[in-house]
């Protein structure tokens, strides 16, 4: 396991991370105590220190295991959590942005995870109902106060993170270092705006569902694959999807890799710090995530991959990028121009 630097910070994280939405069987899925304890050892062991939760996981238990698990050496893990979603759906304020629930939710963290302090605070889901400048201005206060260290934007649109970050900087309260979203070779619409924002705010990214919910293991797409009861993610399993998923495997087979290793790779090996999220039901799921490691894509591997789940980015992306658009701006310089680093 190597390590980076989580976005514009001195924070070194693991370049893989462990998601535990899967530790607790609370919401009739997911791993037991005992399993969730081994896939968590199997992690450490690795040499990952990353590790991604929420107050409302599993109803709090996933917070009261990883709280469990690293109490004996708290200052080796870099423990993130979330807030937002809703943990007293009577509630009006049980969920939500807000400065009441943001303090409600730190507060039952810290109690579940059985810590003084959170390395980082993710805004979970923006609510479209809490002014930006409340957002940011209770990160900073709880950042003040030492409960929490860092903070990061989950599920959020780009313009609102980007305006984030300008009121923090303006007034000098804390800023978000991270930023978290759905990225996969089923789901590259990130490529639009987020990630290009990140990279251009220095924002480190971590990428939950790398591997789309299994869509992108071939389980799906075996002749059985739809007998009885289809996996929440099932709105994933569409023709063009499994056509991307055949291409994993046909990749994983020439490496003599599993395909879950090759849709990670295909995370890791994209432009900028990209961290996936990898979570697991079961020990032997997170050593074969880990097994990733081992390995990279070749270029040729990477444009396959690249080609089958390519999408349009639209206006104004595709327009400006056109040769006629281009010409008309820089006339006929473009190519002797140097681009800006930080070009996505």
């Amino acid at each position: 396991m190597n390590y980076k630097l989580l976005g514009r910070s001195g924070l070194r994280v693991s370049e893989l991370a462990l998601g535990t939405m899967t530790f607790g069987e609370d919401w009739g899925f997911g791993a037991s105590k005992e399993e969730s304890q081994k896939i968590f050892n199997a992690f450490v062991e690795a040499g990952g220190n990353f590790i991604d939760t929420a107050v409302n996981y599993t109803n709090g238990t996933s917070e009261k295991y990883v709280g469990e698990f690293i109490r004996d050496n708290r200052e080796r893990f870099v423990v993130a959590t979330k807030y937002t979603l809703n943990t007293s759906p009577d509630d009006p304020n049980g969920g939500g942005n807000h400065r009441k629930n943001l303090v409600q939710s730190v507060e039952k963290s810290l109690k579940q995870l059985n810590t003084d302090y959170i390395d980082l605070l993710w805004l979970h889901a923006w609510d479209f109902m809490t002014p930006i400048e409340e957002v940011m201005r209770g990160l900073d206060d709880l950042v003040r106060s030492g409960k929490i260290l860092y903070i990061g934007v989950s599920d959020t649109p780009a313009w609102i993170v980007s305006q984030g970050n300008m009121l923090a900087t303006l007034r000098g309260w804390t800023p978000f270092i991270g930023l978290q979203v759905e990225y996969n070779l089923l789901q590259r619409t990130p490529e639009r705006d987020l990630l290009p924002m990140a990279s251009s705010l220095d924002l480190g990214v971590t990428a939950w569902a790398p591997m789309a919910g299994g869509a992108l293991t071939g389980k799906y797409n075996k002749p059985s694959a739809e007998k009885g009861r289809l996996s929440p993610q099932s709105a994933r399993l569409n023709e063009h999807n499994r056509a991307i998923a055949t291409v994993v495997e046909e990749i994983a087979k020439e490496l003599e890799a599993s395909p879950a290793q090759v849709a990670l790779n295909w995370v890791r090996q994209q432009s900028g710090t990209i961290i996936p999220l990898i979570g697991a039901k079961r020990e032997d799921q997170m050593k074969d995530n880990l097994g990733s490691l081992k390995f990279k894509l070749s270029d040729t591997h990477l444009n396959l991959l690249n080609a089958a789940s390519k999408i349009e980015l639209g206006f104004p992306h595709d327009f400006l990028a056109s040769e006629p658009v281009l010409k008309a701006i820089h006339g006929s310089t473009f190519g002797k121009i140097e681009k800006r680093k930080n070009t996505y």
